[in-house]
């Protein structure tokens, strides 16, 4: 590619995010989502999340480890469980690393 063509999809790339990202700033009091499309984007944070985090908590090197010896899986249950009793965030996050330490030196 030469340097012109890099240049011209860097700025493609750019308007292209502006537009989208932007219009949401420009039109976004404007346009009216549905009641049944609003109610189903509350649970986006929480499947993105799960995405993003389960896929870290089952995988050790690439493959799959659903057993007592994956120490991240372990400490996210353990995790799991102390935010559902206290729902309580940074006390989750904190018990969280500190099981997933405690466990990693032990297993």
């Amino acid at each position: 590619m030469s340097d012109l063509e890099i240049w011209m999809a860097i700025g493609l790339l750019l308007l292209a995010t502006l537009i989208t990202r932007g219009s949401f700033f420009m039109f976004g009091h404007a346009v009216r989502l549905p009641p049944k499309v609003q109610h189903a984007l509350r649970y986006a944070p929480a499947a993105a999340l799960a995405a993003i985090v389960m896929p870290d908590l089952v995988t050790i090197n690439g493959a799959v480890q659903l057993d007592w010896m994956n120490p991240k899986l372990m400490a996210g249950l353990g995790a799991t469980v102390f935010f559902l009793t206290t729902r309580h965030l940074l006390g989750t996050i904190i018990v969280g690393m500190g099981l997933y330490t405690l466990l990693r030196v032990i297993l």
